[in-house]
């Protein structure tokens, strides 16, 4: 069945919110037992995948990525983050979880529907729920949370408006943050190597990805669901190495090295004091829809 679904390529314009997404949705039955049995193993053959060992192999480069997000947060708290309360939905191997734990001494905790992930986080002492993410409207907690973090879960969320809605009611206090980051998928880099090494849009798969976001959608859906955007960018557009000749797509090898050319620029910005411009860069690309992934930062409406 499985099979079948990453066959299914029909994209639409989601009637209610403008974002593009499956026809059909999945079904939940289908959707969350591909969660739990199969996304880890179905995800190794990829070079940027969510493995526990590449994570941990590239953990600077994981690292940085959490410490951009807590700068953000950092900011728009006025610099009182101190023993704020962080939720990561669909943790993964809650790698962002032990950082802002034992690096920034932030209280953690969070929602993870594979069986694989909860019980590492749970033999690391990090207090999780293991459930399915669309479940969220069943979830019995109160909304005490600073922060909370949607990263690469949205595209795969059969309602991602009602997830978003319940965000607000459920885990995010009144002037809390909520981080959401999405692929940047149907940009122009894309769009372009598409049509010139037909390559059958390749982003498009199912039951991985039921919804596909750029950041003019992104954001529309986000407001219209009453969150207030402070900031918003991308990240290092990665299929320019396609229109570079370099076609990582059907070789992991290739993929492989053009991550780390994409690692290797980032450090050495670092390195030598240009974050800031690195910063200024990715949100450039975003002002043009461009960049592999996109990075939303938002607080609830006051309505």
């Amino acid at each position: 069945f499985t099979k079948f679904l990453k066959m299914m390529k029909k994209v639409i314009k989601d009637k209610q919110y403008d974002f593009l997404r499956l026809d059909p949705i999945p079904t939940k039955k289908d959707v969350d037992e591909y969660y739990k049995k199969e996304f880890y193993a179905a995800n190794s053959n990829f070079f940027n995948n969510s493995s526990l060992e590449v994570q941990k192999k590239q953990s600077d480069f994981f690292n940085s990525r959490w410490e951009n997000i807590y700068d953000y947060c950092k900011k728009k708290f006025n610099g009182d983050i101190k023993g704020k309360k962080i939720f990561d939905i669909g943790f993964g191997f809650a790698q962002s979880l032990l950082y802002y734990r034992d690096k920034k001494n932030l209280r953690v905790s969070g929602i993870e529907p594979s069986t694989e992930g909860f019980n590492y986080a749970k033999s690391k002492g990090i207090e999780c729920f293991n459930q399915g993410i669309d479940d969220l409207k069943e979830f019995d907690v109160s909304a005490d949370s600073d922060i909370v973090m949607l990263l690469n879960v949205l595209e795969h969320l059969r309602n991602p408006a009602l997830t978003l809605n319940l965000i607000k009611e459920k885990l995010l206090k009144k002037n809390g943050i909520l981080v959401v980051e999405v692929p940047n998928d149907f940009n122009h880099f894309q769009q372009v190597a598409n049509k010139e090494f037909n390559l059958d849009e390749w982003w498009v798969v199912s039951p991985n990805h039921i919804n596909y976001f750029s950041p003019e959608s992104l954001i529309n859906l986000m407001r219209r669901c009453d969150y207030e955007i402070f900031e918003y960018h991308t990240s290092f557009p990665l299929e320019i190495f396609l229109l570079f000749g370099e076609n990582y797509i059907n070789n992991r090898e290739i993929g492989t090295k053009c991550h780390e050319k994409r690692v290797k620029f980032e450090k050495l910005m670092l390195k030598h004091g240009k974050k800031d411009v690195l910063n200024q860069l990715y949100k450039s690309l975003a002002s043009i829809g461009l960049g592999r992934s996109l990075t939303v930062y938002a607080t609830p409406k006051n309505v």
